[in-house]
């Protein structure tokens, strides 16, 4: 499960170009008539080509890996390498994502008001990960709520030697659990579901609701 902007639309070249194998040779074409083409494809050069991942919905799993800077830090990359990060339960991405996008309304003093619409991502997993979920007193530096620099050493340590990613218990929201995986082919069978407004108050995210059916639900308490 995971929720994005929805501000994002779908890359063609993932879409519809069936073999990632012909990537390369399309992007050299294309970029002759179409400066702006890398703008939204991203570096393609930073997902093995044994590990690109074509076809319906392809967008949600390459975008993650191929947009990626040192301006844009997660918990288990500095910005080097991307991770798609997702969680088990709606409920826990719902939390994960109300959490982000608070600090980034405070950081930039936006008004109340209903801001950025969402959507949730509904995928299958098949990845072995490292688990992080069991030993949780021993990998405790990596789950601060705040301070990314353990998790980050650990997350670089681990995609240096190889591994698919990792699963871990999330930090938002108490008794959920999450994964952060490496590559974008750790995952598969992406569909959109709901689609989601947020609204800030001033402080912090207090409403959430369902464009589809327009309930809309109260944010009472995050971890």
């Amino acid at each position: 499960m995971r929720i994005i902007r929805s501000v994002h639309p779908p890359i063609d070249l993932f879409e519809d170009i069936a073999d990632p194998a012909d990537w390369p040779l399309i992007l050299s074409a294309e970029q002759k008539t179409n400066p702006r083409l890398m703008e939204s494809i991203g570096n393609l050069e930073l997902v093995p080509p044994s590990r690109r991942v074509a076809g319906p919905g392809a967008s949600y799993l390459m975008a993650p890996f191929t947009h990626v800077s040192p301006d844009r830090p997660s918990r288990f990359s500095a910005g080097a390498y991307g991770v798609l990060y997702v969680a088990r339960h709606f409920e826990t991405a719902l939390w994960e994502t109300i959490h982000h996008h608070a600090r980034f309304m405070a950081a930039s003093r936006e008004p109340p008001g209903w801001t950025s619409q969402f959507r949730e991502i509904v995928l299958d997993i098949e990845a072995d990960l490292n688990d992080l979920r069991g030993a949780a007193r021993h990998w405790r530096a990596a789950l601060d709520p705040q301070d990314y620099a353990a998790a980050q050493g650990l997350g670089a340590a681990l995609h240096a030697a190889g591994s698919d990613g990792v699963v871990y218990p999330s930090v938002r929201h108490e008794g959920g659990e999450c994964a952060g995986l490496f590559y974008p082919d750790c995952a598969a069978n992406p569909i959109q579901g709901r689609h989601l407004d947020y609204h800030w108050n001033g402080d912090r995210v207090d409403l959430c609701r369902d464009i589809a059916s327009g309930q809309v639900f109260r944010v009472v308490q995050a971890v």
